[in-house]
């Protein structure tokens, strides 16, 4: 089962007048490259998040990024009650003294220190419990993802494959032909040389079997089909297999390549070349499975 590195997921809930949101997504690379982007409070559960991410996600440029987003209206701040108190007794002390009438509490909520801000919460456990189940769901959600994108990269390759057998099997149209091709053309050059009845024929067949045996390209055939068959048996194992699939067209571009040089016929060479054409689209289509 192909599965792509491309995906995306996203979960979302409410807890404790906060909004919790978390987006994961992924992007081709050679190995598992993960960046989160967390609140300072949870920083201490980063690598417990990276451990569970990579567990699931295997390989790819991974973006995680958590959201919390106070739904009520909270004062970020307390009053200091003690401060307070004492700015206004001595204040009222002062003010019945001098007969003066005035508005203290205006005045002392503008004193100094009245008003602190309010230290930093730790990490509430019930939310962070959410916050495991928001990331497995995200994780689901980017996986589907994954194995949808995988389904459409595998019948692209399938394909690929398909059209690099179709023209496997037409290498052998002209496999005879070329011999025949061999034969005229050692005879002629022969011929040049020295009168044709004076050939010697058993010279002449020594020289087919060597250059027929040179261009055979029986195994290379053989090693291609073989390639191809597994290739399509990878693509449908229960995991997937893009390393082992990048490992096996390369295998199928050295019997390709080999083909090339041995063809020595143009229609095997136009042939080679649509192959080759194949092979860098199925190449391009590895790059982004898992």
């Amino acid at each position: 089962m192909i599965k792509s590195m491309t995906g995306f997921g996203k979960s979302a809930t409410s807890i404790n007048q906060k909004k919790i949101s978390i987006e994961i997504r992924s992007l081709n690379s050679k190995q598992a490259d993960i960046s989160i982007r967390i609140p300072a409070v949870y920083k201490e559960k980063e690598l417990e998040l990276r451990a569970k991410i990579n567990q699931h996600l295997e390989r790819g440029k991974i973006e995680f990024n958590l959201y919390v987003e106070q739904t009520t209206a909270t004062p970020n701040y307390q009053i200091n009650e003690s401060l307070f108190k004492n700015y206004y007794n001595e204040l009222k002390r002062l003010s019945d003294e001098l007969g003066e009438q005035s508005d203290l509490i205006k005045i002392v909520t503008g004193m100094p220190d009245v008003f602190q801000k309010e230290e930093k919460q730790a990490m509430d456990e019930s939310e962070w419990q959410t916050i495991v189940e928001l990331t497995t769901k995200a994780l689901q959600d980017i996986d589907a993802y994954r194995t949808d994108e995988g389904n459409t990269l595998q019948k692209e390759m399938e394909l690929r494959i398909n059209n690099i057998q179709q023209l496997l099997n037409k290498v052998e149209l002209y496999e005879k032909e070329r011999i025949i091709t061999v034969r005229e053309r050692i005879t002629a050059h022969l011929e040049e040389i020295v009168n044709g009845n004076q050939i010697d024929k058993d010279r002449l067949e020594q020289e087919l079997v060597f250059y027929i045996e040179k261009f055979d390209v029986s195994e290379e055939k053989q090693r291609l089909q073989s390639h191809l068959d597994y290739f399509m048996d990878t693509m449908n194992d229960k995991d997937s297999q893009g390393k082992k699939l990048g490992f096996i067209s390369q295998e199928m571009g050295r019997e390709i390549n080999t083909l090339g040089s041995k063809a020595n016929h143009s229609e095997l060479q136009k042939i080679v070349v649509e192959m080759k054409d194949e092979l860098e689209k199925i190449k391009e289509q590895i790059l982004n499975i898992l």
